[in-house]
């Protein structure tokens, strides 16, 4: 059993933990004695009970506001976590942090949506410039079994109003049963929570992902779109299609072949994927996100996921002028990817190596996308000094 912390240079404390619920907990209020917090993220797996989690957090952080979700999978000083807790914690100096809970997303939390963004947009920024946006973003976790992501992002993002969103989905590790946020000490279902933030220091949000496009076509002939379900590729059943296309039997399907062969989809002139999340006993497929009748999907390949991702954030901390800290929201089958191709240790050593700290997703938001096997997140720059243009 571990716990192990680490400071960025703004401040920004991060403790990761594969301690018992309680032992954890106590271990972060350890570590973060004599710190004058304002927020702490929790990004938790679901072998912690949240009500559990919650009563812990309300006695060790009885004055500091705690906001955070399931997960499937944590990523922080440790590694690449799973069974664990990670906190990340952010000082009262150098930051300013507005947040608010969107309820019942998967009914009419859209609108309510489009009105807490505009509130909390309105409350940050009053009469700043937009040039002095640089030091502000916003952040939104989701319930990843919600079904409610695109339309959710979509309205969030315009009602920001310039100011840039990252986020991502709360996962149950691979159950696909019961996803959880924590805000204030309540437990949110269905919901999603948006914080605006603004820093001291110069930020860039980014997204990182490792495919490309072959040649084979797979068109959506009937679909269950609310409940993003394909019941046929091309005419035929959807998960023997699929596993035709990719050379596999179908009762060789499963988390890791939707990883290597992931399903794409062409969005001005860009390539999206929207990732299978599971087979149904009825040879249906169920998606991480919307789908509809008449799409066209292209099976993709993977590129080299080590060297994609090194470039990224190479690129942001040169932009930046140097990267004090990173918040990562990795898809849960880009881990999964990274797992069956022996390369989950390297993707440790590049994470540690820029101090990325978040967890694995159902799903991850950039902007007013709603977006599957991607890294999204938000770098803080390690100076005051202007960063160079991207």
């Amino acid at each position: 059993m571990t716990t192990r912390s680490s400071r960025a240079a703004c401040g920004i404390r991060v403790v990761a933990s594969s301690l018992g619920t309680r032992d954890a907990v106590a271990a972060a209020r350890a570590a973060f004695a004599g710190d004058i917090l304002q927020h702490v993220l929790v990004f938790f797996s679901t072998e912690h009970d949240p009500e559990v989690l919650l009563d812990a957090l309300k006695h060790n952080f009885p004055e500091t506001h705690v906001s955070g979700c399931s997960t499937s999978g944590e990523i922080g000083p440790l590694g690449i976590m799973q069974g664990g807790i990670v906190f990340i914690a952010f000082p009262e100096t150098g930051f300013r942090l507005m947040s608010e809970v969107i309820p019942e997303i998967d009914k009419n939390g859209v609108e309510r949506a489009s009105e807490i963004a505009r509130r909390l947009r309105i409350q940050m920024i009053g009469g700043v410039s937009r040039a002095a946006k640089e030091h502000i973003f916003a952040l939104i976790l989701v319930d990843g079994l919600s079904n409610a992501e695109e339309a959710l992002t979509a309205a969030i993002n315009l009602s920001l109003d310039g100011i840039e969103l990252i986020g991502g989905s709360a996962g149950d590790g691979l159950a696909f049963q019961d996803t959880v946020l924590i805000h204030r000490g309540r437990l949110i279902h269905r919901g999603a929570i948006l914080f605006v933030i603004e820093t001291a220091l110069p930020v860039r949000i980014f997204k990182t992902q490792n495919f490309e496009p072959t040649e084979v076509k797979l068109v959506v002939t009937a679909a269950d779109t609310e409940n993003r379900i394909v019941y046929e590729l091309n005419a035929e059943p959807a998960a023997s299609e699929y596993a035709s296309a990719i050379g596999l039997n179908l009762e060789d399907l499963g988390p890791y072949s939707f990883a290597s062969y992931p399903l794409v989809v062409k969005i001005g002139g860009n390539y999206y994927c929207r990732c299978i999340r599971s087979v149904n006993a009825d040879g249906s497929l169920s998606f991480f996100c919307a789908i509809d009748e008449g799409l066209v999907f292209t099976v993709a390949r993977p590129r080299d996921m080590l060297r994609t991702t090194l470039e990224t954030l190479e690129g942001i901390d040169a932009s930046l002028g140097g990267t004090d800290f990173v918040l990562g929201f990795d898809c849960i089958l880009r881990r999964l990817d990274a797992e069956s191709r022996q390369v989950r240790h390297k993707v440790e050593e590049i994470y540690k190596r820029f101090g990325v700290a978040g967890f694995h997703t159902y799903g991850e938001q950039f902007n007013a996308m709603h977006l599957n096997q991607t890294l999204t997140g938000i770098a803080f720059a390690t100076s005051m000094d202007s960063p160079k243009e991207p």
